[in-house]
Protein backbone atom coordinates (compact mmCIF):
# COMPACT_ATOMS: atom_id res chain seq x y z
CA UNK A 1 0.00 0.00 0.00
CA UNK A 2 1.47 3.36 -1.07
CA UNK A 3 0.92 6.30 1.24
CA UNK A 4 0.38 9.71 -0.29
CA UNK A 5 0.88 12.96 1.57
CA UNK A 6 -1.23 15.94 0.49
CA UNK A 7 0.11 19.37 1.52
CA UNK A 8 -2.52 22.11 1.34
CA UNK A 9 -0.91 25.47 2.03
CA UNK A 10 -0.87 29.20 1.66
CA UNK A 11 1.23 31.94 3.26
CA UNK A 12 -0.81 31.86 6.48
CA UNK A 13 -0.82 28.15 7.20
CA UNK A 14 -0.83 24.59 5.97
CA UNK A 15 -2.55 21.28 6.55
CA UNK A 16 -0.86 17.98 5.86
CA UNK A 17 -3.08 15.02 5.03
CA UNK A 18 -2.33 11.36 4.45
CA UNK A 19 -4.08 8.92 2.15
CA UNK A 20 -3.21 5.27 2.60
CA UNK A 21 -4.57 3.93 -0.67
CA UNK A 22 -7.28 4.07 -3.28
CA UNK A 23 -10.74 4.50 -1.84
CA UNK A 24 -9.48 5.61 1.56
CA UNK A 25 -10.27 9.00 2.99
CA UNK A 26 -7.94 11.78 4.01
CA UNK A 27 -6.45 11.72 7.49
CA UNK A 28 -5.12 14.96 8.99
CA UNK A 29 -1.47 14.45 9.94
CA UNK A 30 -0.59 17.99 10.98
CA UNK A 31 -2.12 21.46 11.12
CA UNK A 32 0.53 24.17 10.76
CA UNK A 33 -0.68 27.71 11.49
CA UNK A 34 1.48 30.61 10.31
CA UNK A 35 -0.18 33.87 11.40
CA UNK A 36 2.81 35.98 10.25
CA UNK A 37 1.73 35.16 6.69
CA UNK A 38 -1.29 37.45 7.15
CA UNK A 39 0.82 40.52 7.88
CA UNK A 40 1.09 43.33 5.35
CA UNK A 41 4.38 44.97 4.35
CA UNK A 42 3.60 48.12 6.34
CA UNK A 43 2.96 45.98 9.46
CA UNK A 44 6.33 44.25 9.12
CA UNK A 45 8.54 47.16 8.10
CA UNK A 46 8.12 49.97 10.61
CA UNK A 47 11.02 51.95 9.15
CA UNK A 48 10.72 54.04 6.04
CA UNK A 49 12.96 53.04 3.16
CA UNK A 50 16.33 54.76 2.91
CA UNK A 51 16.83 57.76 0.66
CA UNK A 52 19.36 58.20 -2.08
CA UNK A 53 20.59 60.97 -4.37
CA UNK A 54 20.37 60.55 -8.12
CA UNK A 55 23.68 59.83 -9.81
CA UNK A 56 23.24 62.92 -11.95
CA UNK A 57 21.46 66.02 -10.80
CA UNK A 58 19.91 67.05 -7.54
CA UNK A 59 16.95 64.67 -7.13
CA UNK A 60 16.39 62.45 -4.14
CA UNK A 61 14.15 59.41 -3.99
CA UNK A 62 13.24 56.53 -1.68
CA UNK A 63 15.13 53.32 -2.18
CA UNK A 64 12.98 50.23 -2.59
CA UNK A 65 13.89 46.95 -0.94
CA UNK A 66 15.08 44.13 -3.19
CA UNK A 67 12.44 41.80 -1.70
CA UNK A 68 9.24 42.76 0.03
CA UNK A 69 9.09 41.69 3.70
CA UNK A 70 6.02 39.54 3.00
CA UNK A 71 7.99 37.62 0.34
CA UNK A 72 10.74 36.92 2.85
CA UNK A 73 8.23 35.60 5.40
CA UNK A 74 6.58 33.41 2.75
CA UNK A 75 9.98 31.98 1.73
CA UNK A 76 10.85 31.16 5.34
CA UNK A 77 7.51 29.39 5.81
CA UNK A 78 7.95 27.47 2.54
CA UNK A 79 11.38 26.37 3.75
CA UNK A 80 9.86 25.16 7.02
CA UNK A 81 7.26 23.15 5.09
CA UNK A 82 9.92 21.75 2.73
CA UNK A 83 11.94 20.58 5.76
CA UNK A 84 8.86 18.83 7.17
CA UNK A 85 8.31 17.09 3.83
CA UNK A 86 11.99 16.16 3.64
CA UNK A 87 11.92 14.60 7.10
CA UNK A 88 8.84 12.55 6.20
CA UNK A 89 10.43 11.46 2.94
CA UNK A 90 13.67 10.39 4.60
CA UNK A 91 11.69 8.39 7.18
CA UNK A 92 9.69 6.81 4.31
CA UNK A 93 6.40 7.99 5.76
CA UNK A 94 5.06 8.52 2.26
CA UNK A 95 5.82 7.45 -1.29
CA UNK A 96 3.92 10.14 -3.22
CA UNK A 97 3.36 13.82 -2.59
CA UNK A 98 0.60 16.13 -3.80
CA UNK A 99 0.99 19.91 -3.42
CA UNK A 100 -2.02 22.22 -3.31
CA UNK A 101 -1.41 25.93 -2.78
CA UNK A 102 -2.40 29.36 -3.96
CA UNK A 103 -0.56 30.04 -7.25
CA UNK A 104 2.08 32.45 -5.91
CA UNK A 105 2.95 30.32 -2.91
CA UNK A 106 3.00 27.06 -4.87
CA UNK A 107 6.02 28.28 -6.86
CA UNK A 108 7.82 29.39 -3.70
CA UNK A 109 7.16 26.01 -2.06
CA UNK A 110 8.33 24.05 -5.10
CA UNK A 111 11.55 26.06 -5.19
CA UNK A 112 12.34 25.09 -1.59
CA UNK A 113 11.91 21.32 -2.11
CA UNK A 114 15.03 19.19 -2.27
CA UNK A 115 15.49 17.27 -5.55
CA UNK A 116 14.76 14.03 -3.68
CA UNK A 117 11.37 15.30 -2.46
CA UNK A 118 10.53 17.10 -5.72
CA UNK A 119 10.80 13.67 -7.38
CA UNK A 120 7.99 12.39 -5.14
CA UNK A 121 5.54 15.08 -6.32
CA UNK A 122 2.97 13.28 -8.45
CA UNK A 123 0.49 16.15 -8.81
CA UNK A 124 -0.07 19.75 -7.88
CA UNK A 125 -2.99 22.14 -7.92
CA UNK A 126 -2.63 25.92 -7.93
CA UNK A 127 -5.71 26.69 -5.86
CA UNK A 128 -6.14 27.97 -2.31
CA UNK A 129 -8.04 25.26 -0.44
CA UNK A 130 -6.80 26.13 3.04
CA UNK A 131 -10.24 27.31 4.19
CA UNK A 132 -12.16 24.37 2.68
CA UNK A 133 -13.51 22.03 5.37
CA UNK A 134 -11.78 18.64 5.54
CA UNK A 135 -14.91 16.68 4.55
CA UNK A 136 -15.22 18.72 1.30
CA UNK A 137 -11.58 18.36 0.18
CA UNK A 138 -11.96 15.03 -1.67
CA UNK A 139 -14.35 16.64 -4.16
CA UNK A 140 -11.61 19.15 -5.11
CA UNK A 141 -8.87 16.52 -5.25
CA UNK A 142 -10.49 13.54 -6.99
CA UNK A 143 -8.83 14.19 -10.34
CA UNK A 144 -5.29 14.55 -8.97
CA UNK A 145 -5.11 11.83 -6.30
Amino acid sequence: METTWIMIADRSGARLFERSGRGTGLKLVKDIPHPQGRLKNQDIDADKPGRSFDRFGYGRHAMSPEHEPTEHIAERFAKELAELLYDGGVKRQYAKLVLVAEPGFLGVLRAKLSPQIAGKVTASLDKDLTQVPERELPSYLTEII
